[in-house]
């Protein structure tokens, strides 16, 4: 775990957004519905749509409350503020209100934050911190959030699970970019605003294979194989592009990155690293990929692999692959 140089608080930090807004240009704010705004999945989804207007503002309501010991710390801290920051990668947008005490205990806070629709352009993330003044240093963070919030200006359901783009493409046919992968069945593209997969359909009999449910048992063994394996190659690919996107703070600590990199080092890490938790995962991973570790770049690939192998169901989709194609055979000997 990261070690400060100064007492940290301790304690769970609350935090939700409790109302969204929207405002069109010219007219009044409009309330969000609720069914746009997802508690337990903590997301805001803001994406176009026929029940709300084309909407240029948004105004988010937040809601904290601190543990006792933050208001009650004696020396340790003093001025103690909560901030919330709104933060997106893609256009470099941040963000911050500072949450004002709504109690006699300043245990309470609330505060509204505004942003353009103008600086957005995917998913911003939405995190709470507790700063203070500590040994006379002001402004120090001793404490975050472990929940985070999402706004979506692209999904119209408030989900953290994205679609995966996937299209049928003629690689040999198509666009100059593909050709030089003609003989390969299908690519990731981790470039775009979410993962990709190009299937190609030049590749002899897989559009067929690929393209449906039906056929015969054997058929749809092996269609369920590749779909699997492609999913594990989904998984490898954008792995090894979020590690290659991380913020580095200057005292060399890596950062999770914002928008689906987060969400997927968040999610394999502890396949990958399964004794440690996700910063300290995260900081052996740059540090081999770096060549500043004793585990080489090289041998991390079989930790990658396993945790992307077992995110895309490999081993249950291999067993019962095995097993059909067994009983597939008995059949035929009958």
């Amino acid at each position: 775990m990261k070690v400060y140089p100064y007492r940290r608080l301790t304690g769970n930090v609350s935090w939700r957004v409790v109302s969204a807004q929207l405002k069109a240009e010219g007219e009044p704010w409009e309330d969000v519905e609720s069914k746009y705004l997802s508690t337990v999945e903590r997301v805001v989804a803001l994406g176009p749509n026929d029940d709300r207007p084309d909407w240029v503002q948004a105004r988010l309501r937040l809601r904290a409350e601190l543990p006792a010991k933050a208001v009650n710390s004696g020396d340790t801290w003093q001025d103690v503020r909560v901030v919330a920051v709104l933060t997106e990668r893609a256009t470099n947008t941040r963000t911050a209100v500072e949450l004002s005490p709504v109690a006699a205990d300043g245990r309470e806070l609330t505060g509204e934050l505004y942003l353009h629709r103008c600086d957005l352009l995917d998913r911003a993330t939405l995190a709470v911190h507790v700063v203070a003044t500590v040994d006379g240093v002001r402004g120090r963070v001793i404490s975050t959030s472990d929940v985070e919030w999402f706004v979506d200006v692209i999904e119209t359901a408030p989900s953290l699970a994205r679609e995966l783009d996937v299209k049928l493409l003629g690689f040999d046919s198509g666009a100059s970019r593909l050709r030089r992968f003609k003989d390969s069945p299908w690519v990731v593209d981790t470039t775009g605003r979410l993962p990709a997969v190009r299937v190609n359909t030049d590749f002899d009999g897989l559009e067929g294979l690929m393209g449906g449910d039906g056929g015969n048992g054997a058929e749809k063994t092996v269609r369920e194989l590749l779909l699997t394996q492609m999913c594990s190659d989904v998984w490898t690919a954008v792995f090894h592009s979020a590690v290659g996107d991380l913020e580095i703070e200057e005292d060399g600590t890596p950062l999770f990155p914002h928008g689906w990199q987060g969400e997927v080092l968040r999610a394999m890490l502890p396949d990958v690293y399964p004794d440690r938790d996700p910063e300290d995962a995260l900081r052996e991973v740059h540090a081999a990929r770096m060549g500043s570790s004793a585990a080489g770049w090289g041998e991390l690939q079989p930790r990658i692999h396993f945790a992307a192998s077992k995110r895309a169901g490999v081993p249950r989709t291999l067993s019962t692959t095995i097993r059909d194609l067994e009983r597939l055979t008995q059949g035929d000997d009958a």
